[in-house]
């Protein structure tokens, strides 16, 4: 056998624990440190803790928080550009388009909307000069003003 191939074994080494726990085990050095033990280990102590290393922790829940933050700023955005008292006139339609619907009692963007809902597109088109153009004109503007509207319930024959 070849001298000095081996390293030196130390069959009384010393484990230190950073919680001060320590004990005697065999291994190729003298001391050995470690940061956390079967005493102090949340898995054999039952203790729920999160081992936070560096604010990990927090880091992330402050990233869900401004994401939160953020949705919550941009769906009030959307909220006060759309609300449904809005009068037809600043959907910058023709002033021909928005005095048919007023004559059928549709003045603001809710009373059109709630009007979709009732009868569909065929509540729209039953009304006299209003056609297919006029009424994606008009679902063009609010949708461009961030208005969710009803599906189309278009009956298939």
């Amino acid at each position: 056998m070849k001298k000095d191939l081996h390293p030196t074994w130390y069959s009384e080494a010393v484990v230190t624990c950073a919680c001060g726990n320590t004990w005697v085990t065999g291994a190729t050095v003298p001391s050995i440190r470690t940061d956390i033990c079967s005493n102090c280990h949340p898995f054999y102590t039952g203790e729920q803790r999160i081992v936070d290393t560096e604010g990990q922790v927090d880091r992330f829940i402050k990233r869900l928080q401004i994401r939160d933050q953020k949705r919550q700023e941009a769906e009030d955005r959307v909220a006060a550009r759309t609300p449904a008292n809005l009068p037809l006139a600043e959907l910058d339609l023709s002033k021909r388009h928005i005095a048919l619907l007023a004559d059928e009692a549709i003045n603001t963007v809710g009373e059109f909307i709630k009007r979709l809902e009732e009868g569909g597109d065929d509540a729209i088109l039953s009304i006299a000069g209003v056609g297919q153009k006029v009424l994606a004109d008009i679902k063009r503007a609010l949708h461009s003003r961030g208005f969710e509207l009803p599906e189309s319930q278009e009956t298939v024959e």
